[in-house]
Formats: structure tokens, sequence, C-alpha cells
């Protein structure tokens, strides 16, 4: 018995030694993954933070020395300026109607992409009419055309419809997008079709089935396609730029190109204030992303579930 106790508690001791040995490759892998994901975080976030502090001194700072990495104690200030400050050929131009105009055309072109491709997705999955496949792939070409190719017809077409210089010309003629329209059309496909016979036989119209059944499985995948869509209508700059000439219409983006532009004569371009506009339109694309993140990933990831 002691013999086999003696055996028993060298093979415990042998287990152990093995195992961590074999945990130490692993540790050293672990750190090795933390410090490459550490180095990729302050990669992509280095150039914002240098952007930031930067925006805190005053411009002749900045215009004479070139990027700073310290504290300039004009935070305040400049930040103040750039959200009250009324400024433009009219002078009633601020920061907080550029981020309104920002924020009604990213939203606007996100929800207005949604509700066409989910429209357009619908009667392709479930509607039989003739070439609907055809239709699809027409629909799916339009990938194709950038645009920056039919940016003249679309401001020829806007410009005879009489939508300059409102938001409606900003918006409406942008909400197509075939890349929405693909998307939702692969989530309506995996869906079974045992919900739509269930919905037959409780005496619901295609309406019905469309508002009560798909929309509602559709979140994860409307919260995907919002993310993205958001964040190129709030980026968008040649668009914004053709169709607006009045200063109440500005964008964001357009606002930081205006004050670059400010290098006449003597006058030093406001570069602390066009830091400033920058980080304040970097703000809600990063919110949007960070509130739906898990919603986006499990769009991506489960849509063909």
């Amino acid at each position: 018995m002691a013999v086999t106790e003696i055996d028993s508690s060298a093979e415990t001791s042998g287990t152990t030694k093995a195992a961590s040995a074999d945990n130490r490759p692993r540790r050293k892998t672990k750190i090795f993954d933390h410090v490459v994901l550490w180095l990729g975080v302050l990669l992509m976030m280095g150039p914002i933070i240098v952007a930031f502090t930067t925006s805190t001194f005053d411009h002749v700072t900045i215009h004479r020395e070139g990027m700073q990495f310290g504290w300039g104690g004009e935070f305040v200030e400049t930040y103040k300026n750039v959200l009250y400050q009324e400024g433009g050929f009219t002078g009633e131009v601020t920061g907080l109607l550029m981020t309104q105009n920002s924020l009604i055309l990213g939203l606007g072109f996100a929800i207005g992409k949604i509700v066409v491709s989910m429209l357009a997705a619908y009667a392709i999955v479930y509607f039989r009419f003739p070439l609907a496949t055809f239709s699809f792939w027409v629909i799916f070409t339009t990938l194709l055309l950038p645009l920056e190719v039919r940016i003249l017809p679309s401001y020829e077409v806007v410009q005879q419809l009489g939508m300059l210089n409102t938001y409606s010309g900003l918006i409406i003629p942008l909400i197509a997008s075939a890349t929405g329209t693909f998307f939702f059309r692969q989530f309506f496909k995996s869906v079974p079709n045992e919900l739509m016979e269930a919905a037959r036989i409780d005496g619901a119209g295609p309406v019905q089935f469309f508002w009560d059944i798909l929309v509602p499985l559709s979140k994860t995948m409307m919260a995907a396609i919002f993310i993205i869509m958001f964040v190129v209508g709030w980026n968008q700059y040649l668009w914004p730029t053709l169709m607006t000439t009045e200063e109440g219409y500005f964008t964001l983006v357009r606002g930081i190109r205006n004050i670059m532009q400010q290098m006449i004569g003597a006058d030093i371009p406001e570069y602390n204030e066009a830091l400033a506009m920058a980080m304040l339109a970097m703000l809600p694309p990063a919110l949007v992303i960070i509130i739906f993140q898990r919603m986006f990933i499990k769009g991506l990831v489960e849509q063909e579930k």
C-alpha cells in the first residue's frame, strides 16, 4: 500500500509539473498578444490624442511650432468659440448649427437607407413578380456607380426639382442603397418559411407580416446597417458641398475646410479651432459605434442563421 501511495503521489506531481510547463508558453503567448493589442491601440489613438492636445494651444503657437504633445490651457476658450462663436460670411453660422446639420444628414441618410433597403428586399424575397432576380442584380450593380460617377446628373435632377439648399436635397438622392438591399435580402432569405405560413393562417396580411414579424427579427441587422450608413452620411463632404451654397446648411466637415482656407495675406488659420471641430466631428460616430456595438456584431455574424 505504501508503494502504491508513493507511486500515485509521484504521478500526481509529474502531472502537475507537466501542466505548469504547458501553461508557461500559453502565458507568454497571452502576454505577447496583449502587448500587440496595446501597441495597436496606441498606434490608432496616438494621432487622435495629439490632435486633441494640440487643440488646447493657440493658433499662433501651432503655426510656429507645429503639433503639440502637452496641455496648452486654451481648451475652454477654443471649444467655446467652436460651438458658440458666430462666423462665416453671414456672421450667423456656429458650430452647434453645423453639428445639427451633420446630425440631420447622418440620421436621414441612415434611416432612409434602412427603410428603402428593407422594403426593396422584402418585395424581392416575398413577392412573386416577373424579373425579380433580374431587378435585384440591377440594383446590386449600382455599386459599380459610386456617387462621384453620377454626381453631375444627380445635381441636375436636384436642381430641376428645386431641392438645392434643402435637407431633402441633401438626403433623398442618397437613400437608395444596393448594399443595404443585399444584406436585408440575405437576411430575409434565412427567415424560416414556417413563419410566413403561420402568419397567413392567423390572417396576417403582407404589411402586418412585415411590421410584426420581419421588423422585430431584423433589429440587429438594422443596427449594423445604421452604424455603417450613419458614419458614411456624417462624413459626407462632396455632396453637401455641391448641394448647399447657403451657410445655414453647412456641415462640420465643410466648417473644417472653411477654417483652413483663411490663410489670406497675413492671416493665420485657426488651427486650434479646426482641430477642435475635428474632435467634435468624431464624437457622434464614436458614440453610435459604442452604443450599437453588440448589435452591430450580431447583425453581421448572425445574418446567415
